[in-house]
C-alpha cells in the first residue's frame, strides 16, 4: 500500500450524543478510494473505525463525496458496517463541518434519501444549530408485533428510512431487549429503527432509540421526526414538538406534510486512522 493511502484522516462530530466520523473522500489517496467505494470494503473499514475499543468509536461513518449540484454527497455506513439511507443527526454533523470549512450557512446535502437542505440558525465556537427540511413523512396504519415479552402495537413511519414507533407509559429496564425483538420481525424487510415514546402535554415527547446496525443511541434525527410525526398523526401532540432524549433535545415541526428538524451539532476532534 502506498504512503498516501496508509492513513485515513477523519473528523468526529456529535449531534445530541449521536456521534459520527466524517471522512472526506477528496482527502484520501486514489488507491484507497478505488477500494473504499466497493460496499464490502467500505463497510468493513467503517466497522473497524467505529469500534469503541479497537477503533476511534462512533455510531456511524458519513463518507463525503463530491456532487455535481449539491455541496456534498454523503453515504452513511452504520457501526456494524451496514449501509443506511440517512441519519438526520449525521447529516447535521456534515453541515457543521461544511459550515466550519467553507463558511456556508445554507448547505445542500445529497443523501441516500434525497436532497436535504440545512440552514444555520445559531453558532457558538465549535457548536452549531441547523434546521433541516426532512421532506414528507409516510405514516402507516398501526402494526401489531409479537415479541418475547408479549404483544406490541406500534406505528410504522418512513422518513426515507424505516421506523416503528411504540407509545409507552414508562421505559422498562429491559426496553432494549424488546426493541431488538421488534427489529427481528420478518415484516421489516430492510430492518427498522425502533422508538419507544412517552407523550407529555401537547408539545413534548420523551424517546428512547434503538437503531439498525447500531443498537441503543443517545439520540436520532430521523427517529425524532418519526416519533413526533406519529404522535401528531395519532392526535397525541400538536406541532411543534420538543423531542427529549438522553443526548439532548431536538425540535420537530410538521407543516403541510413537510417535516422540519432543528437541533445542534458539535465538532469534537480530528485525527488519522492507521491502516494495517
Amino acid at each position: 500500500m502506498s504512503a498516501e493511502s496508509a492513513v485515513i484522516p477523519w473528523l468526529k462530530a456529535s449531534a445530541c450524543g449521536n456521534d459520527f466520523l466524517l471522512i472526506d473522500g477528496s482527502l484520501i489517496g486514489s488507491a484507497l478510494i478505488g477500494n473504499a467505494v466497493a460496499p464490502a470494503a467500505i463497510g468493513e473499514f467503517s466497522r473497524r473505525i467505529c469500534d469503541r475499543h479497537e477503533g476511534v468509536g462512533a455510531d456511524g461513518v458519513e463518507w463525503m463525496l463530491p456532487h455535481a449540484t449539491a455541496d456534498v454527497e454523503i453515504r452513511l455506513i452504520n457501526a456494524d458496517g451496514s449501509a443506511a439511507e440517512i441519519s438526520g443527526n449525521g447529516t447535521r454533523c456534515v453541515a457543521a463541518y461544511l459550515c466550519a470549512e467553507r463558511g456556508k450557512e445554507t448547505i445542500h446535502i445529497q443523501t441516500g434519501a434525497g436532497l436535504k437542505v440545512c440552514v444555520l440558525t445559531a453558532r457558538s465556537d465549535s457548536g452549531y444549530e441547523f434546521e433541516m427540511a426532512m421532506g414528507e413523512a409516510e405514516v402507516e396504519k398501526e402494526l401489531t408485533i409479537m415479541t418475547g415479552s408479549g404483544e406490541v402495537r406500534g406505528t410504522p413511519v418512513s422518513m426515507g428510512n424505516p421506523h416503528y414507533v411504540v407509545f409507552v407509559n414508562r421505559f422498562d429496564e429491559n426496553w432494549q431487549v424488546q426493541a431488538a425483538d421488534i427489529q427481528r420481525d420478518s415484516r421489516f424487510e430492510h430492518g427498522v429503527n425502533v422508538e419507544l415514546v412517552m407523550a407529555e402535554g401537547k408539545h413534548d415527547l420523551h424517546v428512547r432509540f434503538f437503531e439498525r446496525g447500531v443498537g441503543e443511541t443517545q439520540s436520532s434525527g430521523t427517529g425524532s421526526c418519526a416519533a413526533a410525526v406519529a404522535a401528531m398523526a395519532t392526535g397525541r401532540l400538536q406541532s411543534p414538538v420538543k423531542v427529549h432524549a438522553p443526548g439532548g433535545m431536538q425540535n420537530v415541526r410538521w407543516e403541510n406534510n413537510q417535516v422540519f428538524l432543528r437541533g445542534s451539532a458539535r465538532l469534537v476532534c480530528r485525527g488519522e486512522f492507521f491502516l494495517h
